[in-house]
């Protein structure tokens, strides 16, 4: 009995240990949003209340072994299969709503453009909304993104050739320069005069194209297709740790549950490998 209680603390332990990097990711990305890096601020709180949840659970279960309360201890099992379901859910759902699109190379740049038209799904259909895309946008604007890309090489900006190289993140790229097929002329990093309209019209975001900096592309397809590639990096980092820790949160609780049943078994003085039928009083219950 002991050994089993000893092994179920354990595995409450480890569970708690599980729930800090679950946690720590939905933080990580809770701080991007207020950094004003990705912008998007429902997604990370789904995954801060599973560590939270895990937290909890994790010391109920280890209470529960320490002090050998089976009702702690149901309450632990079922809690913990509840977020093991939950938490999977949640991973194949991060990874269906960020599953397509990415930044098409430039040829003879150092960055990549972005279209909006290369994604699609919940994920694009809600960042689109113009209610929730004007908060997207003024949260882009007022981060200063696209003014900390300026650049001076003593009092002169960085030239064409030099910025054509730089490695833009989805954002500066999508938002705070026009598409590339428009074919503006590079005047410094937020500044691009048009010379040829007729290139303006297979790109609408050509139009869109603003010098005021107050404008810039914040209203182009691209700027949106740059905020759905931020958020989709950030969320590909943060699932594949979900997924270690699920497969490790899975191997926790079926050791769990065959230490549980081994106490069981003892304090019912069950020999082991007794069958439930052949107890004068089997539970309704059995893990």
């Amino acid at each position: 009995m002991r050994t089993s209680n000893h092994l179920i603390g354990l595995l409450n332990f480890i569970t708690f240990l599980l729930s800090i990097p679950i946690l720590g990711g939905g933080i990580w990305l809770t701080t991007r949003s207020n950094n004003n890096t990705d912008c998007i601020t429902f997604l990370q709180w789904p995954l801060i209340v599973i560590g939270v949840a895990i937290m909890v659970i994790s010391l109920a279960g280890f209470a529960g072994a320490c002090y050998r309360n089976t009702f702690l201890m149901y309450v632990y099992l079922w809690a913990m299969f509840f977020i093991i379901v939950v938490l999977l859910g949640f991973v194949i759902f991060a990874y269906v709503v960020t599953d397509k699109g990415s930044g098409r190379p430039v040829l003879n740049r150092g960055y990549e453009d972005y279209y909006l038209g290369d994604y699609s799904g919940w994920l694009k259909d809600r960042v689109v909304s113009v209610e929730y895309w004007r908060k997207i946008s003024s949260c882009v604007r007022d981060s200063g993104v696209c003014r900390k890309t300026g650049r001076v090489a003593g009092q002169f900006s960085e030239s064409a050739d030099v910025y054509y190289r730089r490695k833009l993140n989805p954002i500066e790229s999508g938002c705070c320069k026009p598409p590339t097929e428009c074919g503006f002329v590079y005047v410094n990093e937020t500044t691009w005069n048009p010379i040829n309209s007729a290139l303006t019209v297979s790109n609408f975001d050509c139009n869109r194209w603003s010098n005021d900096q107050e404008q810039l592309c914040y209203n182009c397809n691209s700027c949106k297709a740059g905020v759905l590639a931020s958020l989709r990096k950030s969320w590909r980092k943060v699932s594949v740790i979900n997924i270690v820790v699920l497969i490790l949160l899975v191997i926790a609780y079926v050791v769990a549950c065959a230490a549980f049943r081994n106490n069981r078994r003892m304090d019912n003085d069950e020999p082991y490998g007794e069958t439930r039928m052949e107890k004068a009083r089997p539970s309704w219950i059995q893990f």
